[in-house]
């Protein structure tokens, strides 16, 4: 019998797309699926900021493939971490330092605020100064020069551009990550002792091996991510019109299934790009006995003699464009901290009128950042030593994300499952191990 196209759901045509191949039903619920990925997607994406690129490289150029296994690792624990924090924020109906204001006194959570905003104001200076060495590479226009034009540009966005613009930008901004994949292919590996070093661990033997496995740990696991998912989680329902906590309050499980698809898609992105980095760096840089690199455009330059003007040109861009997507992460995080913790009006929806003191702590961090270049601090170690903050303040912020994420009555009687509680336990207790060997070891 005839189906009545009027009883079909929204959106379908009971036909097989023409172009696709696809039914119409099936590509119609594919396309509500991509629109629903978002905050997982950019978080991830937002992770191998200059910062982590930095990290990987210089991971690659001194311990080659050797560490390669990390990326395996870190996966299933950023995603666990990850979609804990964006179930507090769709459960509570509140950003993170929202929640944890419920359970921790104010002087803790300032405390965390401060540290929060000097290593993201750091992590913003260091990948301006990343990326403005990249555009310096591609066009011999003075790096300090690029570095106030992408602050400004990065900061007017942030404050003018509304939320699911923004969104939609910085989720086809993820797609750059790819440029790592194939810069690693150009160069052409021994597949078989890439798998051996992936799949078959070789722990650290001394302390800068362990402060490297912390530092990989704090970009990859890092604390920004966690206020900046949780939050984003806030501004999708106030997109979809529920302004109100007790609006948002409480999810369905259609809506968290998705979630964790969009944050294991995310993070995959994310530690996939991490891998082929590191190989990269590996294959060129520690093979050639270049282990100390000290800037972005040091690294891409000595991949041009190595692996080819095309691994340095994908090295340069990726540098570029997942600078673009982090900048408003790092920035925006600690200002929905700041707002949280202190009651004021937030949110990238709002207005600059409405939201004043929301904006300049954004402003504020991304004129540090700035001010940091012109201060001629080495914008890779800055970078890899707040990879080690972001790894030693990391497994705290887990401990109150985890006693939170387990209380039934603040999480509407949706806390997460054991096996999340399970896996972000064990992520602390990783993060707190690798901080001990590194100041332990002799």
């Amino acid at each position: 019998m005839p189906v009545d196209p009027g009883q079909l759901p929204v959106g379908t045509s009971g036909r097989d797309d023409p172009r696709t191949g696809i039914s119409g039903g099936a590509f119609a619920a594919a396309r509500r699926f991509w629109r629903a990925l978002g905050p997982g997607i950019i978080t991830g994406a937002a992770d191998d900021d200059p910062s982590g690129i930095a990290t990987y490289s210089i991971a690659g150029a001194q311990f080659g493939t050797g560490l390669l296994w990390m990326a395996l690792l870190s996966w299933p624990l950023m995603a666990a971490v990850q979609t804990m924090c964006a179930r507090i924020g769709m459960v509570t109906g509140r950003g993170l330092m929202g929640a944890l204001r419920s359970k921790f006194p104010r002087p803790l959570l300032l405390a965390a605020c401060g540290a929060l905003f000097i290593a993201n104001t750091i992590n913003i200076g260091s990948d301006l100064a990343g990326m403005a060495d990249a555009a310096e590479l591609l066009t011999r226009v003075s790096s300090h020069i690029w570095v106030v034009v992408f602050g400004v540009l990065i900061a007017y966005a942030t404050v003018r551009l509304r939320y699911v613009m923004l969104a939609n930008v910085l989720k086809w901004l993820a797609l750059v990550l790819f440029a790592y994949v194939i810069a690693a292919f150009i160069i052409g590996p021994q597949w078989r002792l890439v798998a051996h070093d992936t799949f078959v661990p070789s722990m650290p033997r001394e302390p800068g091996a362990w402060a490297m496995v912390v530092a990989i740990l704090g970009t990859t696991i890092s604390p920004y991510l966690f206020f900046w998912q949780a939050s984003q989680e806030v501004e999708e329902e106030k997109a979809m019109g529920r302004h109100s906590i007790l609006a948002r309050r409480g999810a369905t499980r259609e809506e968290i299934q998705t979630r964790k698809w969009d944050v294991g898609l995310g993070t995959l992105f994310s530690n996939v790009a991490m891998f082929f980095i590191i190989l990269t760096t590996a294959l060129t840089l520690h093979r050639a006995g270049i282990t100390n690199p000290q800037t972005s455009r040091e690294v891409a330059s000595a991949l041009r003699p190595l692996a080819g003007n095309l691994a340095t040109l994908l090295y340069t861009v990726g540098i570029l464009g997942v600078g673009t997507l982090a900048i408003p992460t790092l920035s925006g995080s600690a200002a929905y901290a700041f707002a949280e913790t202190f009651g004021w009006n937030q949110g990238i929806d709002e207005r600059f009128g409405r939201a004043r003191a929301y904006y300049i702590v954004v402003i504020v961090a991304m004129l540090v950042g700035v001010a940091l270049d012109f201060a001629n601090v080495n914008p890779v170690k800055a970078l890899y030593w707040t990879a080690i903050l972001n790894g030693l303040l990391a497994p705290f912020l887990l401990l109150g994300i985890l006693i939170t994420a387990s209380d039934r009555t603040l999480m509407q009687g949706q806390p997460s499952s054991p096996l999340g509680r399970f896996v972000v336990a064990l992520t602390t207790l990783v993060m707190f191990g690798a901080a001990f060997a590194m100041f332990a070891l002799p």
